[in-house]
């Protein structure tokens, strides 16, 4: 969650709820309502180049994830958010708060078969054990 100490919450309501997690990204309209600015200004804060796939970091500029092709949306870390909000638009308290995804049917169903295949895995090394021995 980002916040200023002269405002109330600056992060957008549960619809786009930040994960920082090492592999979670924020998209723009998530950034938008975070900074509680227009798409076009992130867009201007946004460090790219239509000559450049991925800029160098530029500490004055909002800076997005790597991306493998120009068409791909921008995607931004909650970190680099937060770093922005703080140091260049001048947010004094900025906080990221961690929240756990919503367990959704595929999640379950992608750790069921995780735990069938751990188990195969397990079972297929005992006999191969026991067939060296």
């Amino acid at each position: 969650m980002i916040q200023s100490e002269n405002s109330s919450k600056l992060y957008p309501p549960s619809d786009s709820t930040v994960n920082a997690t090492a592999k979670q990204q924020i998209p723009i309209e998530s950034v938008q309502k975070i900074l509680n600015r227009s798409r076009a200004s992130v867009y201007r804060y946004a460090n790219t180049d239509p000559r450049i796939l991925n800029p160098p970091f530029d500490p004055s500029r909002l800076n997005p994830e790597l991306r493998d092709d120009k068409e791909a949306p921008l995607m931004f870390h909650p970190n680099e958010v937060a770093r922005f909000a703080q140091e260049v638009l001048g947010i004094k308290q900025v906080t990221i708060e961690v929240m756990q995804p919503a367990e959704t049917e595929t999640n379950r169903l992608l750790q069921a078969i995780l735990q069938e295949l751990q188990s195969v895995k397990s079972l297929l090394e005992s006999q191969e054990s026991s067939d060296e021995a």
